[in-house]
């Protein structure tokens, strides 16, 4: 029989593992605090725009058919689904998320020193025909991101963000919009359905406005860029955690600079810049050759 004492302790005992389970099941130190910068727009007087193109060289990756017979809705829905990682027109390439990463106004002040306050209309990623559309799409931090179920079929919607804590839904057919928001900056969010693990989708999430994905033409603007000297990354897919290109433009007051960018056809391996350096081919010799 256990003494009063004892007893005592083992209930401090498992109280404290309990609280421990909790803290370990937090998400590792990601929090959804909202962000505590000040809002402090950029500066909308003598603004410009930053507009261009991305290609894409060589010969264009085959796009990947889509196996959707796992979910009979799906298979007939989207018998003939096609991967989206590299969607290539005419040498033009879509989906790339473009963005100011860096740089300094005209009046010496830091473009990272500037965010804005999230937009009050929400951006809608909806599932439709058993993907994500859109596959790329920009936010600001903390806006609303509006997630729609256009499909005869249930999904799962799963945010694996790094800087954030992580969300994960269920949506049955019919339900309802769910709202969602990102409170921290990140390059990019992968969005992924684990009920239907073809799915994909990419979310940046940005202090302020300036940024823009390229479209089936490869063509992007980012607008009310301030006059100043900025570094305009250009993020791809592909590979582990995507490929980054980056270019050095000036705007003058209520000027104009273009910016484009060309990906290259070994980017499609796994991802790689294209100017990595071949390795020279290795001669094995045959075992057992007499």
């Amino acid at each position: 029989m256990l003494t009063k004492r004892a007893r005592l302790w083992l209930g401090l005992i498992a109280a404290v593992s309990l609280l421990s389970l909790a803290s370990s099941c937090g998400g590792g130190g990601n929090t959804n605090t909202e962000e505590t910068t000040t809002v402090k727009p950029v500066p909308t007087k003598d603004a410009g725009t930053i507009s261009g193109k991305v290609s894409f060289t060589g010969a264009a990756p085959a796009p990947v058919k889509i196996d959707t017979s796992a979910d009979p809705v799906c298979a007939k829905a989207s018998p003939n689904l096609l991967g989206e990682e590299w969607v290539v027109k005419d040498g033009k390439l879509a989906n790339t998320f473009v963005y100011i990463k860096d740089g300094t106004l005209a009046d010496g002040t830091k473009i990272s020193d500037y965010s804005e306050a999230p937009p009050s209309n929400p951006v809608t990623l909806d599932q439709n025909g058993c993907h994500y559309k859109p596959h790329v799409l920009g936010v600001v931090v903390n806006q609303n991101i509006n997630i729609t179920n256009s499909d005869p079929t249930n999904h799962n919607i799963h945010f694996m963000p790094k800087n954030s804590t992580g969300w994960n839904q269920s949506q049955l057919s019919g339900a309802p919009p769910m709202m969602h928001k990102l409170p921290h900056a990140e390059v990019l969010v992968p969005v992924k359905c684990d009920q239907h693990p073809w799915m994909k989708s990419y979310v940046g999430v940005m202090k302020t406005k300036l940024f823009a994905v390229s479209g089936e033409d490869g063509s992007f603007t980012i607008s009310g860029v301030p006059p100043g000297k900025y570094t305009v990354v250009a993020w791809h897919e592909g590979g582990p955690t995507g490929t980054e290109q980056k270019k050095e433009v000036e705007i003058k007051a209520n000027g104009s600079a273009t910016a484009d960018f060309s990906f290259g056809a070994s980017a499609a391996l796994r991802g790689q810049p294209s100017s990595l350096p071949m390795l020279p081919a290795l001669e094995v010799p045959m075992l057992g050759k007499q």
